[in-house]
């Protein structure tokens, strides 16, 4: 982390600026060195930090030490960091990119940060970029991925880096299983969203007789129907960032605890973090807002096998690498 500050700090006390690339197993970074980091902010260093192996589950054949759980809510408690939970490698090439000019374009108005990506352990399939990708929301932190057209009640699914294809998942399971269309987002930064948030509320706080300024997060979500589920590979914690902004019952699934040492399926089956999990959560919502029965719940759970880990399936497509 010293050589980190060392040439993240270059381009002051040397007049030469470097880009430094600081790479570490994500539970390790900010829950061991992060009063450096905070030195590092302190001195205005600027760069990439890359949290490699994140994620409660994706790691477990290591043991339980590595599951990271919080290293996002660690990292958001640092006004130096810009913490991003990419899922796929064109989201990473954006932010990387966004974050080069805004550190070192020398256009920004706050340039002194530093950029934090968690990254996993896991193969899983890269798709192609989308056409018309919405840039704009995939760096503020949130975009639309793939909208549902089943035709049946609506709801809306929020996931970020691993997760992201586990809300795929549960799409195709709700469209296919209980006709319910689903709408996946991909949430890049729930750090960013919710520090966008709290400058509007404080915004608004202070100049009252002003047009209410609206959160990012809030505009994109307004007017989309059904329930929100929101999963992570992280504590809770992590997608309730953004709660007190979501405009409609917000429901979140996580990895909370120290770990489960199993496969990976086992221990998104444990968590319930798992596709199958999200479908039975946003079925349970739909039900408390009267838009299925409330039976549906205790057959989906019945069906998917909810309360057997060894039944989970979520996670195994990139074999045990």
């Amino acid at each position: 982390m010293a050589a980190f500050t060392a040439v993240g700090t270059s381009y002051s006390t040397q007049g030469e600026a470097l880009i430094p690339v600081y790479v570490f197993y994500s539970m390790f970074g900010f829950q061991r060195t992060g009063d450096a980091m905070w030195a590092a902010g302190d001195q205005m260093a600027r760069g990439f930090i890359i949290g490699a192996t994140a994620g409660r589950t994706t790691l477990t054949g290591e043991g339980l030490q590595h599951a990271d759980g919080h290293s996002p809510i660690l990292a958001s408690t640092n006004p130096a960091i810009v913490a991003y939970d990419p899922a796929y490698g064109y989201e990473i090439g954006h932010i990387m990119r966004a974050g080069l000019e805004r550190m070192y374009g020398g256009n920004h108005e706050d340039p002194n940060v530093m950029y934090y990506l968690t990254v996993y352990n896991e193969p899983i399939v890269q798709p192609a970029e989308p056409e018309n990708l919405d840039v704009d929301g995939l760096l503020r932190g949130i975009y639309k991925l793939s909208e549902g057209h089943a035709g049946g009640a609506k709801a809306q699914l929020l996931a970020s880096g691993v997760a992201l294809p586990w809300a795929l998942e549960a799409q195709q399971l709700l469209r296919d299983d209980w006709g319910v269309s689903a709408d996946v987002w991909s949430v890049t930064s729930w750090t960013e969203l919710r520090r966008d948030g709290i400058a509007a509320d404080e915004h608004n706080l202070l100049h009252p007789t002003e047009p209410a300024l609206v959160p990012y997060v809030t505009s994109k979500l307004q007017g989309a129907e059904g329930p929100f589920v929101a999963v992570t590979d992280f504590n809770h914690q992590v997608p309730d960032m953004i709660r007190p902004f979501v405009p409609g019952d917000y429901s979140t699934l996580g990895a909370d605890g120290f770990g489960f040492s199993d496969t990976r399926a086992a221990a998104r089956r444990y968590f319930t973090i798992d596709g199958p999990s999200m479908v039975v959560k946003t079925l349970q919502q739909l039900a408390k807002q009267g838009k299925i029965d409330s039976s549906v719940v205790a057959a989906a759970v019945e069906k998917y096998r909810l309360l057997d880990v060894n039944a989970g399936t979520t996670g195994s497509a990139g074999g045990d690498s």
